[in-house]
């Protein structure tokens, strides 16, 4: 049976910086800042980890737009492009196809029947 953890959040905000502290004042999450990327990471604990994305009036180079209100999740997957198909075949649209994170991973952003925008990620290196 395919495994499709929750691994991954992404919390929109217009301050990255100031949401982060807010949300590491309030709960007491670890956060990380990754230069590379200016993207703030949070470790909650147990549970999936996630981080900070700045709201967008349209979408970025990915073709995903970032709202308030609007908690992108990540599911975990061994297939992403075996999961878009299916997610296809199923309805769905995709938003972002299989986009390589240099040395940390793969994600995908699709849609499904409702319009919700949900994740896939990866973190081992794939083929292609």
């Amino acid at each position: 049976m395919p495994n499709h953890p929750v691994v991954h959040l992404e919390i929109p905000a217009r301050d990255t910086q100031a949401a982060s502290k807010f949300y590491a004042d309030v709960f007491g999450w670890e956060l990380q800042t990754d230069e590379t990327y200016n993207y703030v990471m949070f470790n909650a604990g147990s549970g999936p980890a996630g981080g900070f994305v700045t709201i967008n009036d349209t979408p970025n180079e990915q073709n995903v737009q970032y709202k308030p209100g609007e908690v992108l999740i990540y599911l975990g997957s061994d297939d992403i492009d075996g999961d878009l198909a299916k997610v296809t075949a199923q309805g769905g649209t995709v938003l972002t196809p299989r986009t390589e994170i240099p040395h940390i991973g793969w994600f995908a952003v699709f849609t499904d029947l409702t319009g919700n925008k949900i994740g896939l990620f990866n973190g081992q290196p794939q083929q292609g």
